[in-house]
């Protein structure tokens, strides 16, 4: 017959003292507090891979910043994504990388990348011209931002002021090089997603 464990009170977990060596307190379905000797807490997973059935244990952050609730929804979540056979560590490593990676993909990083292209088809000279012309106009307000987090709106403010000089010329320019940039960055994203499949 299996044994039951009884969930923890929110009391045992914080009262929970440190002792000479590292022990833990169990809350069921896996889940477990890691007391420390230095008095330190952490909420660990324990729970077997998918396919290799390898026991292995996933962090859920420390006691108090995580609380027993949040641990437990965190549980719940993993105990989802396994019932998927989808490896709970391997999932949220995923996620950090695609996060990063979002964010490491600047308007100014992905212009770069789709100028490269472009050379092959302009002079040198028309190249250093564009980049120029985004450097001055273009990248100090929309150069530092995550290529996601530009939005249409936030496009035609950085544009505004162009416009309302008369360059009308120059502002179709800058238009139609965001629209290239966009279109490169969504090809870039596709074919990541074309490889991973």
């Amino acid at each position: 017959m299996a044994r039951t464990t009884n969930p923890l009170t929110n009391t045992e977990v914080k009262q929970a003292k440190a002792k000479e060596k590292v022990y833990t307190l169990s809350d069921g379905g896996g889940l477990q507090l890691r007391v420390k000797p230095n008095g330190s807490k952490l909420w660990l997973f324990d729970y077997y891979r998918p396919f290799t059935k390898k026991r292995t244990s996933l962090s859920f952050g420390s006691y108090p910043k995580i609380s027993i609730a949040e641990a437990r929804g965190k549980r719940q979540a993993a105990r989802e994504l396994l019932a998927k056979d989808t490896d709970p560590k391997e999932h949220r490593d995923e996620q950090i990388l695609i996060n990063e990676t979002s964010h490491s993909n600047t308007l100014q990083h992905v212009a770069s990348q789709w100028l490269e292209v472009k050379k092959s088809k302009v002079s040198a000279n028309h190249a250093l011209d564009t980049w120029r012309s985004l450097e001055g106009h273009i990248f100090p307000d929309l150069g530092k931002l995550p290529i996601h987090k530009i939005t249409a709106v936030k496009a035609i403010e950085t544009i505004k002021p162009i416009a309302a000089k008369g360059h009308l010329e120059t502002v179709k320019r800058f238009c139609q090089r965001l629209n290239e940039v966009m279109v490169h960055a969504v090809n870039i994203v596709n074919m990541g997603v074309r490889l991973f499949r």
